[in-house]
């Protein structure tokens, strides 16, 4: 293994396992957060961390046109808002491997909503069954019975939700073309997200003096906008430019797993044979839908690092990218 792929596959395993921590630090945070205000606060601090860096880092870093700003409206309305919101709300009903596990239904549920919503898209019967796969192992994670109407299955049924609010949300916005780099986008959804988070919050009647601060509290509201969200996003996006969207979305498929063992770890929370049947059929639901690029993955025999830039108009929000050229 050379320099580059030894970098490549240590900043794939730290990505899997910032983000699949993200979910226990979540469960932490719902003890004494009212769950869409503690959305909101996380991503007022990473935006404000991702909009620094993209001021310095980017050649442009403000949207100019009606485009990239309805790009960002969009994206911080679906990938941001509404999708945080019902993942902090949902995430107080199940555990953090469950959380993850229903997340990871996205990449699933992307296509059918590019089909039905972007001209020219195709989805093939294989396609179909992918979709239905995944849907059958959410089916099965959330245990449908008497006795989880008013707990696991609400938990799940709310997450599945934030699946389809990221989805919807990452289709539409690959109808807008933009010169606005990624980094500056990804800044401006997390910023308009922020304030879309605090507004549910407001109606929902949340409040600030609903909040129980300790250091373990501050401590991972850090952890969640600083290293999950800022820091995260710029492994991804390295990552995304060395080894391209295909292989770095097989993040989705370790965070599950990362979340499942530190939540065992840090929290004494289990995971029962259901849930994992669950998740493997949501995995071959993916490698149904994915079978092309992961044949190309499997068969790709050089280790020259395969550059793919992030390009305009990405939308990548914890662990989820959505190109153009992407399968």
């Amino acid at each position: 293994m050379n320099i580059y792929e030894f970098r490549n596959v240590g900043a794939f395993i730290a990505l899997a396992v910032v983000w699949g921590s993200s979910f226990v630090a979540i469960e932490v945070g719902l003890a004494s957060l009212p769950p869409v205000l503690f959305a909101a606060m996380r991503y007022d601090i990473a935006a404000l961390v991702v909009l620094a860096y993209a001021a310095y880092s980017a050649d442009r870093w403000i949207p100019r046109t009606a485009s990239e700003w309805k790009l960002v409206s969009v994206g911080g309305t679906l990938v941001i808002g509404l999708h945080f919101a019902l993942l902090f709300i949902g995430q107080q009903y199940v555990t953090s491997a469950i959380a993850a596990i229903v997340l990871s239904l996205t990449p699933v549920v992307t296509p059918l909503f590019a089909y039905l919503l972007l001209p020219g898209e195709k989805l093939s019967r294989t396609g179909f069954v992918g979709v239905l796969l995944g849907l059958l192992g959410v089916a099965i994670v959330a245990q449908p019975s008497p006795s989880t109407l008013n707990g696991q299955l609400v938990g799940v049924g709310i997450l599945f939700l934030a699946a389809v609010s990221f989805a919807l949300g990452s289709v539409l916005t690959r109808r807008f073309t933009v010169a606005l780099p990624a980094v500056p986008t990804q800044a401006w959804m997390m910023g308009i997200g922020a304030g879309i988070l605090h507004g549910i919050s407001a109606l929902s009647g949340e409040s600030f003096a609903d909040a129980t601060w300790t250091p373990t509290v501050v401590a991972g509201l850090l952890y969640l906008a600083v290293v999950a969200g800022a820091g995260g996003l710029m492994i991804y996006f390295d990552l995304l430019e060395r080894l391209g969207p295909n292989e770095t979305s097989l993040v989705n498929y370790v965070t599950p797993a990362i979340a499942a063992v530190v939540g065992w770890f840090a929290l004494g929370e289990t995971i029962n044979a259901a849930t994992i049947a669950g998740f493997g059929v949501i995995v071959c639901g993916f490698a149904v839908m994915k079978r092309g690029s992961i044949r190309r993955i499997v068969s790709k025999s050089d280790s020259t690092p395969h550059r793919s830039s992030g390009g305009t108009g990405t939308v990548v929000v914890d662990g989820n990218a959505y190109l153009k050229d992407a399968e």
